[in-house]
């Protein structure tokens, strides 16, 4: 059985699981019907529709051996419906779905889709994450809260049922030809919001490993929990450069109005989670993944050059527009620090203290 089967991930999983002869029958479950441009993906695929309360007597009925869970929403999902609605969906219901899969006789095999977001960002992190580094501080975005909420309870399950394989996996950003994400989209954008001062370190997945991964999870045995990205790290300077993009740096209390503004463009959704990634950057350690699954996801630079190669198009611009570009930028900043500096002058000299000097507050 899949969950979120209607979505993106959940479709494609699906799907490639129903091309694996080991594999007699799949049940995709979802409340909400595909998309058209990804309903094609579920011929084979038994469709139950349900919500996450009624799902303790699907998987009852259905005496599923493996549980594929991937019904998580994110701040950037089309069918995010607000903070209680997110967190009804992620939290209550890998609740419910746990609570069926330990009544249930012939489960043996349980994957959790997660997120390096569990970490969290800030500026006391570590260089590298590994599996078993604590945050050093409690996420403010409420996707990875609802992670860290998640594991608990797959933590739990675990102690209950340890005749079930649980694995939990935990994603760099998705990123690829196919992937349609807020990261893709903010990459795509022909100027890109930056945080003045701050150049972090990033990783990502590539949208084909990240399928590769959740396949051999399913057909074979791999408990624990895993850190899933791409080798290497591109930082944001780097890879909007790659991009042929330009970077627009904004004071960081600024970047959540960039966002917002962004949101008025169409350009996705940005929560807290993405902000603070694109302040403070994340690199986790895959020695695990590639030691217990003997598989090496193609690297951060790889999957990222793939994903520009495919979104070429009018806005890639060329080295020497770049550089000019970049320099009507530099020079709009430096000729509104000048108009400001000079109306300070102009306030203080109104007030009769003369200009104001360096040093004055």
């Amino acid at each position: 059985m899949v969950t979120g089967v209607s979505r993106f991930l959940g479709a494609h999983v699906a799907a490639r699981l129903v091309a694996d002869d080991r594999i007699a029958r799949v049940v995709g479950l979802d409340v909400h019907e595909p998309a058209p441009e990804i309903a094609g993906l579920l011929d084979g695929v038994e469709r139950v529709r349900a919500d996450a309360g009624a799902v303790g007597t699907i998987v009852d009925e259905l005496g599923a051996d493996a549980v594929v869970h991937l019904a998580l929403l994110t701040a950037a999902d089309p069918q995010h419906g607000g903070r209680a609605a997110m967190k009804e969906q992620n939290v209550i219901g890998t609740m419910q779905l746990l609570a069926a899969a330990q009544r249930a006789p012939r489960l043996r095999k349980l994957v959790v889709r997660s997120s390096t977001a569990a970490y969290g960002a800030s500026f006391r992190d570590p260089a590298v994450f590994t599996e078993d580094t604590e945050p050093r501080a409690v996420p403010r975005g409420g996707f990875a809260r609802d992670i860290l909420d998640i594991e608990g309870y797959v933590r739990g399950f675990r102690r209950r049922r340890p005749d079930v394989t649980a694995t939990v996996l935990r994603f760099a950003p998705f990123i690829g030809s196919m992937a349609n994400t807020t990261l893709t989209r903010y990459f795509a954008q022909p100027v890109v919001p930056t945080v003045l001062g701050r150049d972090p370190r990033l990783q990502f997945v590539h949208f084909d490993d990240v399928l590769e991964v959740l396949h051999r999870s399913v057909v074979e045995e791999h408990a624990g929990t895993f850190n899933v990205a791409g080798p290497g790290v591109l930082a944001l300077s780097q890879a909007i450069r790659r991009a042929g993009r330009v970077a627009l740096p904004v004071v960081e209390p600024g970047l959540s109005g960039a966002a917002g503004l962004a949101r008025v463009f169409g350009f996705g959704r940005y929560g807290l989670d993405q902000v603070d990634l694109f302040v403070h950057g994340r690199v986790v350690d895959t020695t695990r993944l590639t030691s217990e699954y003997g598989f090496t996801p193609r690297s951060t630079a790889a999957a990222f050059d793939e994903f520009i190669a495919s979104h070429t198009d009018g806005t890639v611009l060329g080295p020497e527009q770049l550089r000019r570009a970049e320099q009507a930028i530099m020079d709009g900043v430096r000729h509104t620090r000048a108009t400001v500096r000079e109306r300070i002058g102009q306030l203080g000299q109104a007030d009769g203290a003369g200009p104001v000097q360096r040093g004055d507050r």
